[in-house]
């Protein structure tokens, strides 16, 4: 019995002092995903999600991966269509069937985007392919926008060292935000986060490794100067994206901070 009342007034303690601080005397499933609403009944929050999300950070997900699409196709159309620098992955494999196998681009390529979705969803699970989805139609209606409009960076054709860097760091960042919000801008991106999840290395070096096979692959019908420009591209794209996925307000501050004492130390 005195076991039993001490335990009652414990549990009045915890009862009063969670009344006066205002929280809830326990955290469930919903808190602890970011997906509540705030209200106490879980019945009553789940009216308020989204895709498990609450609607602002629906909407969040949602413009950030719109910015990443934007980003990453105006990158490609200003730059690498402009200049004739290929691309890795399966567009690099697209080309490659397209100019050995007269094989055209409009069969081949949803083929292969099928077979790495296919992949993605055996690994990734269908979540993935929901947001994946959103990414697809964004980039479609950005490509569409940039192309009913004159080019907007000037013509880099006899600078490809800058252009291949410029249009590293356009795809990096806008597949790198696309991509942390837990989608895929395209069968290049599905292919290189299953393998991430199957190999455990990170996205940007699974990029760089079916980007390289793919120039190998192109070095058979393109010259080995532009191949080496497109080489620079994809490594420098993979690093940004590894960097932009994993980046917190935390890197953020550190690095501010790192600037700050290298201009004390020049002080």
């Amino acid at each position: 019995m005195p076991r039993e009342n001490t335990q009652h007034h414990a549990d009045l303690e915890i009862s009063n002092a969670d009344e006066e601080s205002g929280e809830p005397d326990c955290i469930g499933p919903a808190e602890l995903s970011g997906t509540s609403d705030g209200a106490g009944d879980p019945d009553g929050g789940a009216r308020f999600l989204i895709a498990g999300l609450r609607p602002l950070d629906f909407v969040k997900r949602i413009a950030i991966i719109l910015i990443g699409s934007a980003i990453f196709t105006f990158g490609v159309h200003n730059i690498h269509n402009v200049t004739g620098i290929t691309e890795g992955g399966i567009i690099g494999l697209v080309l490659f069937g397209n100019h050995w196998f007269g094989i055209p681009s409009s069969v081949v390529s949803p083929v292969l985007d099928c077979l790495s979705y296919a992949v993605a969803f055996k690994v990734l699970g269908g979540g993935f392919l929901g947001w994946s989805a959103v990414a697809t139609v964004s980039v479609a209606g950005f490509y569409r926008l940039w192309e009913s409009m004159p080019h907007m960076l000037p013509n880099l054709t006899d600078r490809p060292l800058l252009a291949s860097v410029l249009g590293a760091l356009f795809v990096g960042v806008g597949v790198g935000l696309v991509i942390r919000q837990g989608a895929s801008a395209g069968g290049d991106d599905a292919l290189a986060l299953s393998i991430s999840k199957i190999t455990g290395w990170r996205v940007g070096r699974c990029y760089l490794f079916t980007d390289l096979s793919v120039l190998a692959l192109s070095l058979t019908y393109i010259p080995v100067v532009k191949i080496a420009f497109s080489l620079i591209t994809v490594t420098i794209s993979s690093a940004v994206i590894d960097v932009v996925k994993d980046a917190s307000w935390d890197h953020v501050e550190q690095f501010t901070e790192w600037l700050r004492e290298k201009r004390r130390a020049r002080a």
